[in-house]
């Protein structure tokens, strides 16, 4: 964690957006009258992702940066659930949908590595 610097150093803010680059892609190709439904919340949650991970990381307190990376990380099982809705829809196909889930459980599996960092060392101090 030396080389830290800033959020954008965070492996699992860089994998959130690599994460949300492929949804905003996806979303693009969905249905006109989703536009205010699944597109809205795709958008939404796959944003909420790297925006808690940068705000917990601005508060300079492990307990706290851990309250926000817990968001991101509820937000990340939301896209879980979006995207079986859009597999559930036929907006995109099986292939598409593992591809996706896959890299939104490895952006779970790196958040939640980085909370028990920050826990671990909140219970440090």
């Amino acid at each position: 964690m030396s080389d830290i610097r800033s959020f954008e150093d965070l492996e699992c803010w860089k994998k959130g957006r690599a994460l949300r680059k492929e949804i905003s892609k996806l979303i693009k190709t969905f249905p006109s009258f989703e536009k205010f439904e699944l597109v809205s919340q795709m958008r939404r949650a796959s944003r909420s992702v790297t925006h808690n991970i940068s705000e917990g990381y601005g508060r300079f307190h492990f307990k706290e940066n851990a309250q926000f990376c817990r968001i991101a990380r509820g937000s990340l099982h939301e896209i879980i659930d979006q995207l079986i809705t859009a597999n559930d829809e036929d907006y995109i196909n099986d292939e598409e949908f593992l591809k996706l889930k896959s890299a939104t459980v490895e952006c779970l599996t790196i958040l939640n590595g980085y909370i028990k960092y920050l826990i671990k060392n909140a219970n440090k101090k």
